[in-house]
């Protein structure tokens, strides 16, 4: 079977999908937080300030459906459940801590040039 030859400038290529999800603001924080090992639900929703329960539920299901976050069911009374990196969640920590720093040392340029932007752009009164 030959390799389908990814390119995520085509416009129905499927690493898109993967693009999507690895790039996803809350992936991103989600991953972060996880980082430093296992961890609950409600840790990680602490963790990652302005998060919905709902979208957390729906960002950790997605991450396990691609491989990137494994859960666990501890077998006790109530049962404990916890969230931790697989083996490709662990290798895209670093892009996506490239990412972080990327944000964190541009943020306050990319906010200076929108508020010039929007000044610039503002309708005329």
């Amino acid at each position: 079977m030959t390799p389908i030859p990814f390119d995520p400038y085509l416009k129905d290529c499927p690493s898109r999908s993967v693009l999507d999800r690895v790039a996803d603001r809350w992936t991103v924080l989600v991953v972060g937080a996880l980082a430093d090992g296992p961890q609950r639900f409600t840790a990680l929703a602490q963790r990652v300030g302005g998060v919905s329960q709902k979208m957390l539920t729906q960002t950790l299901r997605g991450l396990e459906r691609d491989g990137l976050v494994r859960r666990t069911v501890h077998a006790e009374v109530p049962p404990r459940v916890e969230y931790d990196l697989t083996d490709a969640g662990r290798d895209a920590l670093e892009p996506l801590r490239a990412l972080e720093r990327w944000t964190l040392d541009h943020s306050a340029a990319v906010l200076a040039a929108r508020e010039t932007y929007d000044a610039a752009h503002a309708p005329a009164l």
